[in-house]
């Protein structure tokens, strides 16, 4: 029907397109995480401990931090896309409604209208 708004797809809107790019860099900061989970774990293992001295030392404590660092944020982003996501779909049921009204507003509307021709 003319003049009648259009529902919002998922996926269409500058907050769904937030959403893909966040979990996007949520997922490159998991795989970084991981990625950096093995090489400490290989270097912890690999490195006899009479090795694990001085710069080596540090190295591999640092490479543990990171590690943890990345995993924390990679949780944090996984809060934010959910929430993201939740807001995205209180604000397509809201937009569902506010068609729904528009609609049975329009509705309402023509049976007045004809009701006064008759």
């Amino acid at each position: 029907m003319a003049g009648q708004p259009q529902t919002m797809q998922r996926g269409t809107t500058p907050l769904d397109r937030t959403l893909q790019k966040s979990e996007q860099v949520a997922a490159d900061v998991q795989r970084a995480s991981d990625n950096l989970a093995v090489v400490s774990t290989v270097l912890e293992q690999e490195l006899p401990e009479e090795v694990q001295v001085g710069e080596v030392a540090q190295a591999i404590e640092h490479t543990s931090q990171l590690e943890q660092k990345l995993a924390k944020s990679a949780e944090k982003l996984a809060e934010v896309n959910a929430a993201l996501s939740e807001e995205i779909e209180k604000r397509l049921e809201a937009t569902a409604e506010r068609d729904e009204s528009i609609a049975e507003a329009e509705e309402l509307k023509a049976r007045i209208r004809a009701q006064g021709s008759d």
